[in-house]
Order: C-alpha cells, then sequence, then structure tokens
C-alpha cells in the first residue's frame, strides 16, 4: 500500500477531477483493490451492532456521488484489535455503555496519530458513557466544537449552517467536536443529530429530505477522512 500522504493526494485529485467531469463511480476495480470501513466493535453492553444497515447505505450513497470505489461491506473491528490499522475510516455508535481498558485506548490513539479517523455518532444515551473513553484514548484533549467554516462541512456537499439535524433527542442543537492531532482532525463526535438513524432509512422513517442530508453529511466525512493529509 503507498504512504497516506501519497494515496491521500491520489483521492483528493480523483474526487477533484471526478466531481468536475461527471464521472460515474469506478465499479470495474476489484474487491481487493477497493478501499475498505469499518465499524468498532467494543464491550461494556451497549448496542455497538445497531442499525446494521447504517454504513451499507452510505457506502452505496458514496458510490453514486464520488469516484472513489469503497468495497460494499463493510468489516467489524475490535476496538483493541491490531486490525483496526487497515481502515482508513472507523464508525463507532451505540446507546448505552461502553468499556474500554488501557491498551484498547492505546490502540486507538496510535491507530489516530499515524492517519485513521475515528467517526463517533451518539445514537442516543451514549453521551455520557462515550465522553470519558475519549478521555481515556486522549487524556487532556478537549474536545472543541467544529464551527461550521471547517472543511468538513464542505468537502463534497455544503453545509454552511454546519452540522444538520437528524433526529430528534432532546430538542437540543446539533453539535459537532472533534479531536486534533498535530493539526489534524482525527475524532468527529456528532452529539443531538444521530446522521446514521438518517442513513438506515429502510429502518427509521426519516423524511426523504432529512436523509438526503444525512448521506450527503456522512460523504463528507468519508471524503475527509481519505484525502486528510497526516
Amino acid at each position: 500500500m503507498p504512504p497516506r500522504s501519497l494515496l491521500s493526494a491520489i483521492l483528493v485529485l480523483l474526487i477533484t477531477a471526478g466531481a468536475a467531469a461527471g464521472d460515474p463511480p469506478r465499479n470495474n476495480i476489484p474487491d481487493e483493490d477497493k478501499i475498505r470501513i469499518a465499524r468498532i466493535q467494543y464491550r461494556g453492553g451497549g448496542d455497538w451492532y445497531n442499525d446494521p444497515s447504517s454504513l451499507t447505505n452510505l457506502i452505496e450513497f458514496a458510490s453514486r456521488h464520488i469516484p472513489v470505489s469503497i468495497q460494499r461491506t463493510y468489516d467489524d473491528v475490535a476496538i483493541g484489535s491490531r486490525d483496526l490499522h487497515l481502515y482508513p475510516f472507523v464508525f463507532m455508535t451505540g446507546h448505552g455503555n461502553i468499556d474500554v481498558n488501557a491498551t484498547e485506548a492505546a490502540n486507538m490513539r496510535e491507530y489516530l496519530d499515524n492517519g485513521g479517523f475515528l467517526y463517533i455518532d451518539d445514537d442516543y444515551g451514549f453521551d455520557p458513557y462515550v465522553r470519558p473513553v475519549i478521555e481515556k484514548i486522549f487524556p487532556g484533549e478537549d474536545l472543541i466544537e467544529m464551527p461550521p467554516t471547517h472543511p468538513i462541512y464542505s468537502m463534497v456537499f455544503d453545509f454552511p449552517d454546519g452540522l444538520p439535524k437528524i433526529h430528534e433527542h432532546d430538542g437540543k442543537p446539533p453539535q459537532g467536536f472533534g479531536i486534533f492531532r498535530n493539526g489534524r482532525l482525527v475524532l468527529y463526535y456528532t452529539h443531538e443529530t444521530n446522521l446514521a438513524d438518517g442513513w438506515a432509512f429502510d429502518v427509521h422513517d426519516n423524511p426523504e429530505h432529512i436523509v438526503e442530508k444525512s448521506l450527503r453529511m456522512g460523504v463528507n466525512l468519508l471524503v475527509y477522512a481519505l484525502t486528510s493529509p497526516d
């Protein structure tokens, strides 16, 4: 595999050129050469496995809008597994408790410091449990609320007001938080919106325009993760 910085540069050129030319997705690439993404499996009783169609639907949508080939099926990877380092983008969600030990936290920290990207979506009730985990992964690092001007809100689709609201939880505005390492956003956490609820449109009865917003924001996350420099 080429260095991540080279891979990022190639992907930027592909996405930019493809978007400008209206190129169709590249479906003739062998599966073994396609980008793989994963969902995080964790201990503690929280339902890390909920809405399994979320990522599948996002991948399908992305394949129709960006000229980058992603495997249509995602993998489940344990937070402490060395296999974590095979994926440029990993996703974590749930309702309820999550338990991460020091070894697992160190593995995730190494993964993120070496170019990986973690997206965490609060599927309601996850917030009080996942924040201590983030603190364990990056002790002393503060979650920073992302301004609407950050590139993650305009990578492919424009969200001039920042993170869209997808699902009502406590009637509060949506918030997107980040952890930065050496100037790079490595962890993005969404609260009071639940993007993945919109991705699972075959499960949840959201209006079509809300589903579209969630999928478009998901494409922005994927493209940011795949093209941001080390």
